[in-house]
């Protein structure tokens, strides 16, 4: 699966490089340590783990660089709690999910679970694997960590690897010698010894114990039984003092999983399971129910009649198919719902004005790349949107706000985005650019529209 690396940023300035892998519900890592979005899809042992092997089949899986970390601002001193649960707004933020699942493995567990609290309505389950509310005695983690840090700084950036093996030995005690290798050689990649050292320094000082009895949502907690890095009774604590609280125990002392452990399958079809309780309840459309606010989009292909003329219905039927291919593609990634196939395009309904915008960015793009490795049969598109209470009936929706929707696609150029002026009072701060194309007399309606071209780049 290829991912798609962008970029977001904070409230306090920090840019924080963010990739989704996958398709569907969205499932967002958070994981404190040596990360490298680039670099860790390189390395097997990792990527068949934390880098979404085993999390990304049925998801939208979102992983991110935090700050100091990999593709990330590397320049920071601040690694306190708040400034992680900082990094991990912009990212949710930034993909415009309405809620989404949080899987909070290792020292990313306190960040995932301060969110939760912070934010309730936008968390729809919360995974924790081999995590904990409080760093292990604290007395003696705090004499451990100033051992770690000076490792860290004797050598980390060095060629010697004895230094980053130390960290490595903790992760996957019982992984072999190349994995070994491949992993310490990654940490130096991953973040430079300050960052590391300033990391790990405000780690010890963690402590969201108090914060656990406040967690409101379904939580299910796993932790192996001889963890290497973080004590089984870290993960007991944890699920015994959120409320109804599930716990996994896994056999096993990697913390990272390796590709061939027999547990890998226990820990998937438990996360999956788990997440599909709710994934279930959000597979019926958002169409059903007359009144409900809701986003319309329309696309129309270019020329489609003419089209047909000039290759003939067996030729133009294989354009439209890889046209239909694209869009459906665009609205299972964004949690849209198609609502009828029009001829030359398709009508699609979302919950989410937000994801109606990232649907037709990600629509556009995909046709531009597609445009780009086919130029003799180029595919463009028109997108509108328009927001609104549609009338639902017999599963397709009717009424002003679908028909001016239309009406925008209509107006758009191919391979333009055009958008009424409710979508873009809806997304609002989310980060998409518009152009004020003015107003617009559409046809069938009395007063003019406001319009706005909604920007993107190939």
């Amino acid at each position: 699966m290829e991912q798609r690396i962008r970029f977001c940023t904070t409230s306090d300035g920090v840019r924080i490089a963010y990739a989704t892998l996958g398709q569907g519900p969205p499932l967002v890592r958070v994981l404190g340590w040596c990360t490298h979005l680039e670099l860790e899809r390189e390395f097997p042992d990792w990527e068949s783990y934390f880098a979404g092997g085993l999390l990304a089949q049925n998801h939208l899986f979102v992983r991110y660089d935090g700050r100091g970390m990999g593709l990330s601002d590397r320049d920071i001193e601040d690694y306190s709690l708040d400034a992680k649960v900082r990094d991990l707004e912009a990212v949710i933020d930034a993909l415009g999910a309405e809620k989404c699942a949080i899987f909070g493995a290792s020292e990313g567990g306190p960040t995932a679970i301060a969110y939760t609290v912070r934010h309730p309505d936008r968390v729809s389950r919360l995974v924790l694997y081999g995590s904990f509310a409080r760093f292990p005695n604290v007395q003696e983690g705090e004499q451990q960590v100033e051992t770690m840090i000076s490792l860290i700084r004797l050598g980390w950036g060095s060629d010697l690897p004895a230094h980053r093996q130390f960290f490595t030995g903790m992760f996957m005690p019982d992984a072999g010698g190349e994995a070994v290798r491949g992993f310490t050689e990654f940490q130096r990649n991953a973040a430079s010894a300050e960052s590391v050292a300033a990391l790990l320094s405000a780690l010890v000082r963690i402590d969201v114990t108090d914060l656990l009895p406040r967690v409101n949502v379904p939580t299910l907690v796993i932790h192996r039984r001889n963890e290497s890095a973080i004590p089984f009774e870290s993960g007991r604590e944890l699920a015994a003092l959120i409320p109804g609280a599930r716990f996994l125990p896994l056999e096993g002392r990697n913390h990272a999983m390796q590709p061939d452990e027999p547990e890998n399958e226990v820990f998937r079809k438990a996360v999956e399971e788990f997440l599909a309780e709710d994934e279930k309840a959000a597979i019926a459309p958002p169409a059903t129910v007359s009144g409900a606010p809701l986003t319309i989009l329309f696309t129309d292909m270019e020329g489609s009649t003419t089209l047909t003329q000039r290759l003939g219905d067996a030729k133009a039927q294989q354009l439209l198919r890889a046209h239909n291919e694209l869009i459906r593609e665009g609205l299972k990634a964004h949690g849209g719902h198609e609502i009828k196939h029009t001829g030359d395009g398709i009508m699609a309904s979302f919950a989410s004005a937000s994801h109606a915008l990232e649907c037709a960015v990600a629509i556009q793009k995909a046709f531009a790349s597609r445009n780009d490795a086919q130029p003799e049969e180029p595919v463009r598109v028109r997108i509108g949107l328009n927001a609104g209470e549609p009338v639902a009936e017999d599963e397709d929706l009717f009424g002003a706000a679908v028909q001016l929707a239309a009406r925008v696609c209509a107006h758009a150029q191919p391979g333009q985005i055009l958008a009424a002026n409710v979508v873009r009072e809806l997304t609002m701060g989310k980060g998409f650019l518009f152009s004020d194309q003015g107003d617009v007399a559409l046809r069938g309606f009395e007063d003019p529209a406001r319009l706005y071209e909604v920007y993107w780049e190939a």
